[in-house]
């Protein structure tokens, strides 16, 4: 319940007026951020397309897998750590890949099938894309979190806050112009009655 007074009014229009200063920011910020959202989804999109052409790759190597250095393979391709950076977008810190470290390569070059070595990279270039595609991901999940929260301060302000202290605003200033009226009103009723005397 508002007070229905001139100090009221005016902390209403105080009000309202950092509303809608702060409103056009809030905007901007959700707009950036749909942006980048938009940015990263294409992002996830190109290292979907470029995994699906190394796993192609890769197939060559199916058959050799199911050899006695196939089991090498596997072992000489594990990830040992995802390097990412954060940054900051639009008020959010978002990983940022930059690089897979794998564990040592522990075995002879001339022991090993010709194919190994080759094989290795394609599993590797797999590998990379994923952790790329899941830093990808979790940059999209940080984005599209910030940006739910900003779409609902920005329906916040637009439908119910600015609304609430216009209308506030109005009952107010039709009051206190009714007790106005109603002030003058008694004045001239009274200054009629003590001309009257």
């Amino acid at each position: 319940m508002i007070k229905l007074t001139k100090t009221e009014l005016r902390d209403q229009q105080v009000k309202l007026t950092q509303l809608r200063k702060y409103l056009p920011t809030l905007q901007l910020k959700k707009a950036m951020l749909q942006l980048e959202v938009n940015l990263v989804s294409q992002e996830i999109e190109e290292f979907t397309n470029l995994m699906e052409v190394a796993e192609e790759g890769v197939k060559k190597y199916a058959l050799l897998f199911s050899d006695r250095a196939a089991t090498d393979l596997f072992s000489l391709v594990k990830v040992k750590e995802t390097l990412k950076e954060y940054e900051n977008i639009a008020g959010v810190e978002i990983p940022v890949f930059k690089d897979v470290i794998f564990e040592e390569e522990n075995y002879f070059l001339f022991d090993a099938p010709v194919w190994l070595e080759a094989a290795s990279g394609g599993v590797k270039k797999l590998l990379v894309l994923k952790e790329k595609i899941n830093v990808a991901k979790e940059k999209k999940r940080a984005l599209e979190k910030e940006l739910r929260e900003v779409s609902i301060r920005v329906n916040l302000f637009e439908k119910i806050m600015i609304p609430r202290a216009v209308e506030n605003i109005k009952k107010i200033k039709i009051f206190l112009g009714d007790q106005q009226l109603a002030a003058v009103s008694q004045a001239k009723i009274a200054k009629k009655k003590m001309m009257q005397r």
